[in-house]
């Protein structure tokens, strides 16, 4: 497992019983996780204290319990980055932490590559992978369907002094924007991608991630450059384990542009046992098997 080990602002302190108790910039706060099901004693203090927790509802959702008077957003930061906070009604907070082992591995290759480098980052929500690699100097199309996120995303931008970077914002459905891509001829020297278990298509129609993520990896495969350097697949859906990740990459780029695969899961350090929580895995193709 790839553990982010980076942070100081955020912490994962506990974690029992279906849920995590975390600090984020200081802000504790108690969020469900479905991974979560052994039931350790729960000795910190802050399991009682927390600032906010979230409670799912037996109709689906939920709604946020605030012990505490918490302000609307706040930031906090991981290096130079710096990221707008802020609870949602469906108990994310517009940042996953355990994302900053990608990120640190994509600003490692772009800052290797010794040439100029263009990311392709769909599904691209907030934009912590954007950020990285435009801090690392490659350009960037960051693609989300949800306007709301891409502007969320523009707004950690403009927080971390990264606005005048070659970013383009693009408020689109993924595949659809892929195929004009291709139609359109531009390519990209890196795909990163980190599609949600469950969506809807263009037409409203429902799609599942294990049904439809090889047409999906064949159709980005098509926007590659003729010597990409990585393509990265994320998932947090557990019916799609890390092998079945690697090989699908592996099958898809290795017979044209070579390079090696692979595939991990990736995870945020408890710190009350010292030990590892998974928090989805990761599949990496890269060019010169690094």
């Amino acid at each position: 497992m790839r553990t982010a080990l980076g942070w100081s602002d955020y912490r994962l302190i506990d974690a029992s019983d279906g849920m995590r108790l975390e600090s984020w910039a200081g802000k504790t706060l108690c969020r469900p996780d479905p991974q979560i099901i052994w039931k350790t004693e729960k000795k910190n203090p802050l399991w009682r204290t927390c600032d906010a927790v979230y409670h799912r509802s037996d109709r689906g959702g939920g709604s946020w319990e605030f012990r505490k008077k918490l302000p609307e957003s706040w930031k906090i930061g991981y290096g130079d980055l710096r990221f707008i906070i802020r609870p949602t009604g469906f108990k994310h907070t517009g940042l996953f932490p355990e994302q900053a082992v990608n990120w640190e591995l994509s600003k490692k290759l772009i800052s290797g590559a010794g040439r100029p480098v263009s990311v392709l980052n769909l599904f691209a929500y907030t934009g912590g992978a954007t950020l990285a690699c435009a801090a690392a100097g490659a350009s960037v199309c960051h693609v989300d369907a949800s306007k709301g996120m891409v502007q969320w995303a523009r707004d950690n931008a403009a927080a971390s002094g990264l606005s005048d970077r070659p970013i383009r914002w693009i408020v689109d459905d993924c595949a659809k924007f892929v195929e004009r891509e291709i139609r359109r001829g531009r390519t990209y020297d890196a795909v990163i991608m980190d599609p949600p278990s469950y969506g809807r298509g263009p037409s409203g129609e429902v799609w599942k991630l294990e049904d439809s993520i090889y047409d999906l990896l064949t159709l980005c495969v098509g926007v590659l450059s003729d010597k990409p350097l990585f393509f990265v697949l994320n998932s947090y859906t557990a019916g799609l384990s890390p092998s079945v990740m690697s090989y699908m990459l592996g099958a898809l780029i290795m017979p044209k542009f070579g390079g090696r695969v692979s595939a991990e899961e990736i995870g945020l350090l408890v710190e009350e046992k010292n030990m590892s929580l998974p928090a989805g895995s990761t599949a990496v193709w890269t060019a010169d098997g690094d």
